[in-house]
């Protein structure tokens, strides 16, 4: 019988290690070419790797959680045809002829016989497919019955790719003038009437968008529609992003009351001990890189958000947006690409040649970084040419990456080349704070929470939309002067989004 050795192979661009996080398949399972048989976990991201040939597992050279180098032998897959001999023998189970013949493998390959690695001559190995998130099974419809459907059904998506995803910006329940506006949530289902109102954005809270029984299950539980991420379609919370909710709060207040325990004097027993690798261990690395490396300096600027958070609802009510989740962030982000413009030293990289002299490369395209904070740990995937693309398609694009980024799936290559980062920590309830700027960049914007305030216009006091930007610029490169310029522009688009069709 032929023989395959699978090794750990380069899946990003120059990496030279990665850890096996969880194997998809044991000894003696017949997989097919691209089948996934393995998550990894680089210095970017988390990766399915799919399998190159087609054949029997033979055995698994690479045990789990244990970082290992580009090169290694991971899996051996041998002859499919040899799983089905023997009749009715399990799949995986040697037959009695498999067990006499000397190249035959056993379930147990003992140290004194191994089996030889062979490749068919003539015959070459497909190449591999890369590997994306699986489509959605289809999920039951539940059934209809006067008790509650009880909440313990899974959902067909896995729960850790929703339990662990970051809280999401969210459209609160009608509330009081000084609750925060989140900034991504569920399309409200209506609004109530502008002009009684003396600010026209007064009353632009409304429902989360979720069905009757999820409104149901939602009160049943004392949870808030308002605090639940929506992944249905225009932002509407689905009956399993109720479970994941629901999951996650249990598993919180569960482990609360134990997390204090000592039931031993042993002094190490109290202390956990995270081993740092992969994602965690690079974005480590990338930060004291520079914040030591580049001397930061920040500004902040208080914004009138009213006129955004109007022409964000007329978005929503649009037929050309239809489907497509919208929140500030996306006039935000079209506000940073228009900034950029007008004052390009922001768009630009520090960069010190192989002769020792510095030099300063402006970059005359938008990677436009969205920070996102996911299971494996913070990432900073980018929009390609974030410039070209029309307020649709940036919409849909942001969508993507934050999905992508949540359920652990963020390529290596969207991570690489970014130019201008956006950190939005006003989707965790922060008003603002001090970004650290990302490697190879120059300038990050924080985007702060939204929330109603008395402001003064025209001599009036009344309440309006505020939320707060901050900035942290590369002083070898963007002076107090340019970044100061820089966030007004960034301002003047929050203020007035009309700017745009300038």
């Amino acid at each position: 019988m032929t023989q395959q050795i699978f090794t750990l192979p380069d899946v990003g661009e120059g990496l030279t290690e990665a850890e096996i996080v969880s194997w998809k398949v044991r000894p003696g399972d017949v997989v097919a070419i691209n089948d996934i048989i393995c998550e990894i976990e680089t210095a970017k991201s988390l990766v399915e790797l799919p399998s190159p040939y087609a054949g029997t597992v033979v055995e698994l050279l690479a045990p789990e959680n244990e970082t290992i180098e580009v090169g290694t032998p991971i899996i051996a897959i041998g002859d499919a045809a040899k799983a089905h001999d023997g009749g009715g023998a399990p799949s995986g189970a040697p037959s009695a002829s498999a067990s006499a013949s000397p190249t035959a493998p056993a379930a147990a390959t003992s140290a004194e016989s191994p089996v030889p690695t062979v490749q068919e001559p003539g015959i070459e190995s497909a190449p591999l497919v890369g590997s994306g998130p699986k489509a959605d099974a289809a999920k039951r419809r539940p059934r209809k019955s006067g008790a509650s459907t009880p909440l313990n059904q899974r959902a067909a998506e896995p729960l850790g790719q929703r339990v662990s995803a970051p809280v999401n910006q969210r459209t609160a329940e009608p509330r009081p003038a000084s609750t925060p506006l989140s900034q991504g949530g569920a399309e409200p289902l209506g609004q109530r009437g502008a002009e009684s109102q003396p600010n026209p954005v007064v009353g632009l809270l409304a429902r989360v968008l979720a069905k009757p029984p999820v409104r149901r299950i939602a009160k049943e539980l004392g949870i808030n529609l308002a605090d639940v991420p929506g992944t249905g379609a225009r932002g509407e919370v689905t009956r399993a992003d109720l479970e994941s909710y629901q999951a996650q709060r249990e598993r919180e207040q569960d482990a609360a009351p134990q997390f204090w325990d000592h039931t031993t004097s042993s002094a190490h027993r109290r202390i956990e001990v995270i081993p740092v690798r992969g994602v965690r261990k690079a974005t480590a690395k990338a930060m004291v890189d520079s914040a030591f490396s580049a001397p930061h300096v920040s500004i902040f600027v208080d914004v009138d958000a009213s006129r955004t958070m109007e022409f964000v609802q007329r978005l929503k009510k649009s037929r050309d947006f239809e489907g497509v989740k919208v929140s500030p962030l996306l006039i935000l982000a079209k506000a940073v690409i228009w900034a950029a413009a007008r004052n390009p030293s922001v768009n630009s990289e520090w960069v010190t040649t192989p002769s020792g002299a510095d030099e300063v490369h402006i970059k005359h395209y938008m990677n436009l970084g969205i920070a996102a904070a996911t299971p494996r740990g913070l990432l900073v995937p980018n929009i390609k040419d974030a410039q070209d693309l029309s307020l649709k398609e940036l919409a849909i694009a942001l969508n993507d990456l934050a999905t992508t980024a949540r359920a652990g799936r963020t390529k290596p290559a969207d991570m690489q080349d970014g130019t201008l980062t956006i950190t939005n920590i006003g989707a965790l309830g922060i008003d603002i704070g001090t970004p650290i700027i990302n490697p190879g960049e120059v300038a990050i914007v924080a985007f702060g929470t939204i929330k109603q305030k008395p402001w003064v216009v025209s001599g009036e006091v009344i309440p309006r939309w505020i939320t707060t930007l901050g900035g942290s610029f590369d002083h070898r490169v963007v002076d107090g002067d340019l970044s100061a310029r820089f966030m007004a522009d960034v301002a003047a688009i929050m203020e007035e989004p009309a700017l745009l069709l300038d």
